[in-house]
Order: C-alpha cells, then structure tokens, then sequence
C-alpha cells in the first residue's frame, strides 16, 4: 500500500521576498533544491514559524547561490518578508521514510544535514 511520507524539509529559511503581484507559489534558491530534493512545480507545505500560519503551494527555482525564497500571489499576505519557515516535501512511497533534514543560516544558505532523530525525536 502506498502512503504519503515526508520526503525532506528546509529547516529555519527566513522569507527575503514577498510578492502580491506573482500567480502562487514559492521561489526558492536552486542550491537548497539540490540539497533537499523539491522538484520544481512540486507541491511543498510552508509552515511559518513566525505566525503559526501554513500553507501548501508548489515551487519555482531561484537564482542558484541568491538565497531566495520568496513567497508568491495570495500566500505573501499570510507569509511575509523576514518570517521563519520550514519548507516540507512529501512523497508515495510503498516503504519507509527516509527524509532529509537541512538546515539552513540567516541568509538561507546550506549550514548541514541534520539527523532525522534529532529532528523528529
């Protein structure tokens, strides 16, 4: 039986843009999708640790190396400029999880992987 598993989550980005104007979505470096895996148009979860607000929506690729991540369209007012974020991906799988856990500085850039014990224990 397949069920939906966390695949990898971006632990502690903080939101450099937010822009009423675009559709939807979330722009995020191309670096941090490399390390934890969102495909682009993707659906991820953007958990705000700022606010308590959630949000799912799916991914545009930023400029590689700039840091982004940018909130688009509708979501920008509830996810704003300077918030925390935890970004999830899931995915079907028929076994077990094995996610990814990055963590990342105040200029969102790749800190390290983190053990999923000590993230989830």
């Amino acid at each position: 039986m397949k069920r939906l598993l966390l695949k990898s989550m971006i632990l502690k980005a903080r939101i450099t843009e937010a822009d009423l104007r675009y559709v939807g979505s979330i722009t995020i470096d191309e670096d941090l999708i490399d390390r934890a895996d969102p495909s682009e148009s993707e659906n991820v979860n953007v958990i705000d640790r700022t606010n308590g607000k959630r949000l799912e929506t799916y991914v545009i690729k930023g400029e590689r190396g700039s840091g982004v991540i940018c909130m688009n369209g509708a979501a920008a007012q509830l996810i704003t400029k300077g918030d925390l974020v935890a970004i999830t991906a899931f995915s079907w799988s028929t076994g077990e999880a094995d996610p990814v856990f990055i963590e990342v500085d105040g200029n969102n850039r790749f800190v390290r992987t983190l053990d999923a014990g000590k993230v989830m224990g």
